[in-house]
């Protein structure tokens, strides 16, 4: 029997993604968006192409309006919230803004499920930023890259919380509400505390989505800076991956409900932001690229990397797209279409 989807963010990046995969399988999806972000119109229109129309109901709207998203809630048997403001510079520079999308808004997520009769599970992508900048954990630097000196098998859930900048603060509010709302209400609640995720259908921007913005401004002939030295790290997860892991811990959801899981390609899925970066997008373009360097920007980490293992273990999951190939998908995927980019 078909469930039905709320999916806030819904013509974003991952939302869209997982709208096009609830589609395919015949679920009831609402997508709840304000179609602020880059390239939402676009995939929205991608989704009714494929799809036709009707094959989804659109909710125009913004999650500051509790009102509004408890009245698309209301029959909602699974909320993914995806909504949100994604850029830490964004935050720096508009932290009352950041926190009203960010913290007030997944509270109005909250409350909508706390108010339906039908308690829905709900889906939060939190974000690797909760942990901060880790000053204390032990990183060694390297020729092309930084690494842990101790946390081999990357960062385990256990590692303490210190939200760095207000994107961290406001993400990590929503990830503790989530959180609590199990332990209060009763709310089935599974918080992602999501790496790097990329794939199609990503229109990354230099502050946010980077693997997305170097492969889209290399293809396009836009210029690149490099903040900090190029060197630091991250585990990178293909964006099918992802919506795996979401699936199966709506599936398990006695299992998963309450619980916070660090998601990302895990130790096999790192790479630095441009020193071994660089020479596979070189390779894929068929030329050098020119780039131009810019300071450190608050709260970069030299290095996050996940401890995936609670996941697979508990949720039976584990990624099955390796970086080169999941980095050549997205590579085609805006080689073939360019005109979104201009």
């Amino acid at each position: 029997m078909s469930k039905h989807y709320l999916v806030t963010g819904g013509s974003g990046f991952i939302g869209s993604n997982y709208v096009s995969r609830l589609i395919k399988r015949g679920e009831n999806v609402t997508i709840f968006d304000n179609l602020s972000r880059g390239g939402s119109r676009i995939n929205l229109e991608w989704l009714k192409t494929i799809y036709g129309d009707s094959s989804f109901r659109l909710v125009v709207g913004d999650v500051r309006d509790a009102g509004l998203i408890q009245e698309a809630a209301v029959d909602a048997d699974v909320i993914i919230h995806l909504a949100a403001q994604v850029a830490v510079t964004t935050s720096v520079s508009n932290p009352r803004e950041d926190f009203e999308i960010n913290a007030l808004g997944t509270f109005n997520v909250l409350e909508a499920a706390r108010i339906s009769t039908k308690k829905p599970a709900v889906v939060y992508a939190s974000t690797n930023k909760v942990y901060g900048e880790m000053e204390e954990t032990g990183v060694i630097e390297d020729t092309n890259h930084y690494r842990y000196f101790d946390l081999v098998l990357g960062v385990p859930e256990t590692q303490p919380l210190d939200f760095h900048s207000p994107y961290g603060c406001s993400k990590g509010a929503g990830d503790q509400y989530m959180r609590d709302y199990h332990r209060i209400y009763g709310i089935p609640t599974v918080v992602f505390r999501q790496s790097c995720i990329y794939g199609p259908r990503q229109f990354g921007i230099e502050d946010q989505g980077w693997l997305a913005w170097f492969v889209i401004a290399a293809i396009m002939g836009k210029p690149i800076t490099i903040y900090g030295d190029g060197k630091q790290v991250r585990d990178v997860l293909y964006v099918d991956d992802l919506l795996d892991v979401y699936d199966s811990a709506l599936a398990n959801i006695n299992t998963s409900a309450g619980k916070i899981f660090n998601i990302g390609g895990g130790p096999q899925a790192t790479i630095s932001i441009w020193k071994e970066f660089c020479p596979i997008l070189e390779s894929m373009l068929g030329c050098s690229l020119p780039v131009q360097s810019g300071d450190w920007r608050p709260g970069d980490q030299r290095i996050y990397v996940s401890d995936i293992r609670k996941a697979e273990r508990e949720l039976a999951w584990k990624p099955r797209v390796d970086v080169k190939t999941g980095i050549r998908f997205l590579f085609d995927w805006v080689k073939e279409n360019q005109t979104l980019f201009n």
